[in-house]
């Protein structure tokens, strides 16, 4: 039977869904009862490790002694990417009093990769003292290698040889060579406890777009570029955006409880250099429940990511689709941008528990589903694609609950590898 037949995976999403969601269940039966925190247990870390090897005898440091900085080999890998390696710095800071005020975070690496990634990016999120401010953004610029799977969610379009081609439902692999740009900065102000209204700005500038392995006009990118008016070789998406942002997370960086819900809209302007105008409609929500008082460690996480184009076009790369959130980390099991369109949903549940009585090492399982249409005659939520794996964590630093992620995850159309990376995918 083919992959992409319907029933058969609609029957495979739903088999996938109801153990992923017995499984949680039971892990939740074996650990949901409460008991007093145990505060003999000393967390240990990679710092406390070194330190080990270096220093025999030296007592583990306790969590307000440790450094927040985080700056270590920028060692990666994923089906996207290829190998990686680099240099990656990750910090958290208080700046206010807790509990009234969140840990702000701040990263940068620069890195290349085996398939010729050149990267740098620098990206913060910080909470002034009361959270009375929370600034995010980024900054970017990278030479890019593309992995591309065509629009769509796989399914067949019964059209002309050009709609054939661009839902490319056997997904043939692309890959796109660019330069690519990206400043994003936006504020928000504290209006309630929690609650904060925020607005900025986004320009995303791709230069030099080429298939080198394709020489024909038939391929995917050309075909979507041609039919919504988008330059071949280069293009702007550069918007204002207006957010409503609402959190109770513990920790920005790996949460036990709480949640993060962000509503926004970004409009494309050509006045602001945007190469088309569009409105996009973009949801993101986290809940975290952990399940035991004396480990908190053991927790279910839910993730939503959702972006939906109302009105104008976009162009082909910033298609909303797989691994196109804010930092890249949904859709393990796939690559990024392996399902791609107009408007785009994805789910993912999480099981996060402790190995290591000094928390030292964990473990997660998770599982995904994504849906997207495609302007063919696929709508959203007519068809579904499932992911799933399992992870090993490091603790890196215990004083911002900064982990080492190795996960190995797996899809449909044979799509499977190992993804590993610095922090939680959420």
């Amino acid at each position: 039977m083919k992959f992409n037949n319907i029933a058969f995976k609609k029957q495979m999403a739903k088999k996938m869904l109801i153990s992923g969601i017995i499984f949680l269940a039971s892990m939740a039966c074996g650990y949901g009862q409460t008991k007093p925190a145990d505060t003999t247990k000393v967390q240990y870390d990679v710092g406390d490790l070194f330190s080990s090897i270096f220093h025999p005898g030296a007592k583990a440091k306790s969590l307000d002694k440790k450094s927040a900085v985080t700056i270590i080999p920028n060692f990666a890998y994923n089906p996207s990417i290829g190998a990686q390696i680099g240099i990656k710095a990750v910090a958290g800071k208080v700046l206010g009093k807790e509990p009234n005020t969140l840990m702000s975070i701040a990263a940068t690496s620069a890195s290349i990769t085996t398939k010729g990634i050149i990267y740098f990016y620098i990206n913060h999120n910080v909470y002034t003292p009361g959270n009375k401010w929370n600034l995010q953004g980024s900054l970017v610029a990278a030479k890019t290698v593309l992995p591309d799977f065509g629009l769509g969610i796989g399914q067949a379009a019964n059209q002309s040889e050009a709609d054939l081609i661009l839902s490319n439902p056997d997904r043939k692999p692309y890959v796109l060579h660019a330069e690519y740009y990206n400043f994003r900065e936006k504020i928000y102000k504290q209006i309630q406890p929690h609650l904060f209204v925020g607005a900025g700005v986004s320009f995303e500038i791709r230069r030099k777009i080429e298939d080198r392995l394709n020489t024909t006009d038939l391929t995917p990118y050309n075909i979507y570029s041609d039919r919504y008016g988008f330059n071949r070789d280069h293009y702007q998406s550069n918007g204002i955006l207006v957010n409503l942002q609402y959190t109770t997370r513990d920790n920005q960086n790996r949460a036990y409880k709480g949640i993060y819900a962000d509503a926004g809209v970004r409009v494309n302007q050509t006045w602001m250099g945007s190469s088309k105008s569009a409105i996009q409609v973009t949801t993101d929500f986290r809940k975290y429940w952990s399940l035991s008082e004396s480990n908190p460690e053991h927790v279910i996480a839910f993730w939503n990511w959702g972006s939906y184009l109302i009105g104008g076009a976009l162009p082909y790369l910033e298609l909303p689709g797989t691994g196109r959130d804010t930092y890249y980390r949904s859709g393990r099991g796939y690559t990024v941008t392996y399902f791609k369109g107009p408007r785009y949903f994805y789910s993912e549940l999480e099981y996060r528990f402790p190995i290591t009585r000094n928390k030292f090492l964990s473990g997660v399982g998770f599982f995904n589903i994504q849906s997207t249409d495609d302007d063919l005659g696929t709508k959203l939520f007519q068809q579904w694609q499932p992911g799933g794996g399992a992870g090993l964590r490091v603790l890196f630093n215990k004083a911002t609950r900064t982990n080492l992620c190795l996960d190995y995850a797996f899809g449909n159309y044979g799509s499977k590898g190992f993804f590993l990376g610095l922090t939680e995918a959420f």
